[in-house]
């Protein structure tokens, strides 16, 4: 069963990082494109702006509910690390909490945000993006047939709820971990730091190399 379970958390960790990655790709590419078409062709990409723009909405919340999975997330733990093992514990409790707790709000917010772009308000555009013919289906789904020549602004703004959600999953997972004893922090601490230390150790180590090939 334990295999199972790890094997499902590689395959979601592998789809969340190539989507991430899979984003900004796109952004690199649609803001490449654009001027290329610009400073090249003088010509626009009308469309691109607007593109990369809700790219990075979505890259900024699926990577900010990656980062607290991952612990990814920088913080200050000078405070925590002055104290013993148990008021760690503690403390990282009462702190994912908050975090908890101002996810779940701003969950629902998100929610009553989109939920009328999907309802009573399913006919609102974007400005510039065009309907992707493989999308057309939305049309007989929530606008009553009518084709739509832009984007929907369901779909791009989609990316709230569905982040605040993932944000709220790890946070509930990580304050089970917490709880359960398997972690104590909730940032990434000094583990950043060691990063930091081995990149530093690693230019030096470039350094003396080639300083002794002179």
């Amino acid at each position: 069963m334990s295999g199972t379970k790890t094997r499902l958390y590689r395959i979601v960790n592998s789809i969340e990082e190539t989507l991430i990655a899979l984003l900004l790709g796109l952004m690199t590419l649609v803001t490449f494109a654009n001027v290329v078409a610009r400073y090249i062709f003088n010509s626009n990409i009308l469309w691109a702006l607007e593109t990369t723009v809700f790219l990075f909405a979505w890259l900024v919340l699926l990577g900010a509910s990656y980062c607290v999975k991952t612990r990814a997330h920088l913080g200050v733990d000078a405070m925590l690390m002055m104290v013993s093992p148990g008021a760690r514990r503690i403390l990282a409790m009462i702190s994912v909490s908050l975090c908890l707790v101002f996810s779940v709000l701003l969950l629902i917010g998100s929610w009553q945000y989109w939920a009328p772009f999907a309802g009573k308000n399913a006919w609102y555009e974007v400005n510039d993006i065009p309907m992707p013919g493989i999308l057309s289906f939305f049309a007989d789904l929530v606008n009553e047939g009518e084709p739509y020549e832009k984007m929907p602004r369901f779909i791009p703004y989609f990316a709230l709820p569905l982040g605040i959600a993932l944000l709220t999953l790890r946070f509930a997972q990580t304050a089970w971990s917490v709880f359960t004893g398997r972690q104590d922090m909730i940032i990434a601490s000094h583990e950043a730091e060691a990063m930091v230390e081995e990149a530093a150790a690693a230019r030096e180590a470039d350094e003396r190399s080639g300083e002794n090939a002179t």
